[in-house]
């Protein structure tokens, strides 16, 4: 088989096997020599023994091959999993992602994001809290309907969940929306720790166990087959009223018991070890999967998921980015990472999935599409995460790339910048910004790709050279954009020091109509958005505005970020308090002016408001006299 391999190493993209060397060595015994591949177009084999050691470097310009996981991703059974060393991953960052301040996504935005999802191969898409909105609902239902219904040729399909507390109504609405999915799941919760049961709940444990066990039966009446069950706060919950209430869930057919570290207090040490009791004490906990949700309140969700995946959790739910309530969630890309490269050696063998190579992609796209910045020194996906600016890690980098990197960036779908040299400027062609996006990460269709393209143009011709800041905030501004219910067309701006500034802004609503208004200001940022809302007629209160500039010198491309909040029609329910809370929007714009970078977000996050607008909300009742969660 050595020797099949060493022909073509293009069967595998990453895989070490082992094999007796026909060399004579020192020892009594043969000397196991294991042979190593690495996803690069430079294929690095190593053969080592106790006395041998040889290294050679195949060449080989061929694209890399198709991604084939190392293990196959076993058949999905909801309360089962065949193979016990699979995790399966399930992605939240459309439901508790979206929950962070800002992070408002639009219907086409979630379903964007859910098809980038199905691409990772995450094995559960958390697509949202459907009693929360009538937008809620019909986001969920969108991606049950599609992203639930695409069977690739391997026989995967996405499991759709919608959230639910504990009630009927609830359940119900989450049911009507996921049931379209091949694979529809429930996801219900109520709290169990004595505080939530004291202050927030107002019920005994024996209420809530009742609660819990008959909204469980009642999701399953339905005919739905794939149910979990969360005990939320239950890091902070009595062991023993956990080992029961989670008994009597499992008897009235909850199929994974997620277990939540709702307010990120645990360690370690703490979650591995409540994973571990919980295994041994619960009844019928052999009937089930059992499943972390760990928050980051102390900096260690990632820490805590992979204590729990190690404890015997065999599902563990993550967001893009880490994005969240509060301080966040567990990273996808860090917990899928840390098993890549630690699974087999650390963790007994624990595996997943996930196709790495579509990381950096979808989590640009979060990225973009919630107008939360990843910070530079984010582990996997922070631009400084493949930099060496230190000369000694220079030194050793340009000696041997693992002397300072455990992960190779092809890996999570980045590419290093090109060793042929290239560098693109005004007279380059698509083919070379085609190569350059694909190197970047990102994935666009032949339109995406012209409209990217004549901007870049028109870059080029104002820059002598073209960055990948510049060609990333670029994508970011044609790509990652809402519907536009609104245009901007042209702007003229006269500002200065001798009178008011004066805007004159001409935008294109849905149907193509121009609009044109007028406005005096403080400055010229505030005239353009006073004209504007002359155009839009859509109050909306302006709660942050940044600006950045992506690269150095005064020819810099400018990035501008705006959050904005609108009237109390704007409003959906939290999942956690059940309160009815106002919507916030962000937007984002590009350019190399930077009152029409400014103005672009503007008119962005008014996009996504009026977009929201269209779905109004629907009331869920008080949960103060029914069922709280």
């Amino acid at each position: 088989m050595a020797s099949s391999l060493l022909r073509n190493p293009n069967l595998y993209s990453s895989t070490t096997i082992t094999t007796t060397p026909f060399l004579p060595t020192f020892s009594s015994k043969p000397t196991p020599v294991s042979f190593r591949f690495q996803p690069s177009h430079h294929r690095s084999i190593s053969l080592r023994s106790q006395t041998l050691r040889l290294s050679c470097l195949i060449s080989d310009p061929s694209p890399l091959p198709p991604h084939t996981p190392r293990r196959r991703r076993p058949e999905y059974i909801p309360n089962r999993i065949s193979d016990p060393n699979y995790v399966r991953i399930f992605d939240t960052t459309l439901r508790d992602g979206e929950q962070s301040p800002g992070a408002t996504l639009t219907s086409k935005e979630k379903l964007d994001i859910a098809r980038q999802l199905a691409k990772l191969g995450v094995d559960i898409i958390e697509a949202g809290f459907p009693a929360a909105s009538k937008d809620d609902f019909e986001a969920v239902k969108t991606i049950a309907e599609t992203v639930g219904n695409t069977v690739d040729e391997n026989g995967y399909v996405p499991v759709i969940c919608g959230l639910s507390r504990c009630n009927k109504k609830d359940i119900e609405r989450a049911w009507d929306a996921v049931k379209y999915a091949k694979r529809p799941r429930i996801h219900t919760f109520i709290a169990t720790s004595d505080i939530h049961l004291e202050h927030k709940l107002k019920k005994t444990k024996a209420e809530v166990i009742e609660i819990a066990r008959n909204m469980v039966r009642f999701a399953r009446s339905l005919g739905c087959e794939d149910v979990e069950f969360s005990p939320e706060d239950a890091g902070r919950s009595e062991r023993e009223y956990l080992y029961e209430i989670l008994g009597e869930v499992i008897k009235a057919g909850a199929t994974t018991l997620n277990i939540p570290d709702t307010v990120g207090i645990t360690l370690p040490s703490e979650f591995g070890q409540l994973i571990t009791d919980l295994k041994a004490n619960t009844p019928g906990i052999e009937n089930v999967v059992i499943s972390t949700h760990c928050q980051n309140d102390l900096g260690l969700s990632t820490a805590n998921t992979l204590s729990g995946a190690h404890a015997g959790a065999r599902q563990v739910e993550v967001t893009i980015n880490g994005i969240g309530e509060r301080a966040g969630n567990a990273s996808l890309e860090e917990v899928v990472m840390a098993i890549k490269c630690r699974g087999d050696h650390v963790l007994g063998g624990l595996f997943t999935g996930i196709d790495t190579r579509h990381i950096v992609m979808t989590s640009k796209m979060v990225e973009e599409y919630t107008g939360m910045q990843t910070q530079p020194h984010k582990a996997i996906v922070g631009a400084n995460a493949f930099a060496h600016e230190s000369g000694i890690h220079q030194d050793g980098m340009l000696k041997h790339k693992g002397t300072y990197e455990i992960i190779c960036p092809e890996e999570i779908g980045l590419e290093r910048s090109n060793d042929a040299g290239i560098v693109l400027g005004k007279l380059s062609g698509r083919h070379a910004l085609k190569d350059r996006l694909t190197e970047l990460g990102y994935q666009l269709d032949d339109e995406q790709l012209s409209t990217i393209f004549w901007r870049f143009k028109t870059v080029a011709e104002q820059k002598k050279r073209v960055t990948d800041a510049d060609i990333i905030a670029l994508v970011s501004d044609e790509v990652f954009q809402p519907e536009a219910v609104w245009k901007l067309l042209d702007i003229q701006i006269t500002c200065g020091t001798l009178g008011l500034s004066t805007a004159t802004v001409k935008l294109a609503d849905a149907d193509g109509k121009e609009h044109v208004a007028c406005s005096i200001g403080t400055g010229p940022v505030d005239s353009a958005y006073k004209a504007v809302d002359l155009i839009v007629k859509e109050p909306a209160t302006l709660l942050e505005y940044s600006m950045n500039a992506v690269t150095e010198g005064i020819d810099a491309i400018a990035t501008t970020r705006v959050l904005i909040r609108g009237s109390n029609k704007y409003s959906s329910t939290n999942a956690i308090t059940g309160e009815e809370v106002q919507r916030t929007f962000s937007g984002t714009g590009a350019g190399m002016d930077i009152v029409v970078s400014s103005v672009k977000a503007y008119v962005g996050a008014l996009n996504k408001m009026m977009d929201f607008k269209e779905n109004s909300p629907t009331k869920i009742p008080s949960q103060k006299t029914r069922v709280p969660a």
